[in-house]
């Protein structure tokens, strides 16, 4: 596994339940800020692992994940209600009130764990 592609589940990992984040955001955590596009490519190909994938969106608050063998956004938005964000019917939602902002601590792990 590439070392891109470690830090990027690193980072999904740290995302709180009932908190998303931007595909933006991951790519800013990882020390690439101008590669959201990557995060989405990268997250489609993952596979099948135990990540909160659910929890990465877009920075317009909906939902845009194309899908893949074993998720997709009807699974998403599913799995976002059940940890307590209302999504409506066309996969939008208040990004603002669940965004994730870590604190130095969170950021720092996620930059020991990358390692």
């Amino acid at each position: 596994m590439s070392q891109f592609k470690e830090r990027v589940i690193n980072v999904i990992r740290q995302i709180p339940r009932g908190k998303v984040v931007s595909y933006g955001q991951v790519a800013a955590y990882v020390g690439m800020p101008r590669a959201a596009r990557q995060i989405g490519w990268t997250m489609s190909k993952l596979g099948n692992v135990d990540l909160p994938w659910w929890r990465v969106v877009n920075n317009a608050g909906k939902i845009t994940f194309r899908g893949s063998l074993y998720n997709d956004k009807a699974l998403q938005k599913k799995l976002l209600e059940a940890e307590g964000i209302p999504v409506a019917d066309d996969y939008t939602f208040d990004i603002e009130k669940y965004r994730f902002s870590p604190n130095p601590k969170q950021l720092q792990k996620m930059e020991l764990d990358e390692a």
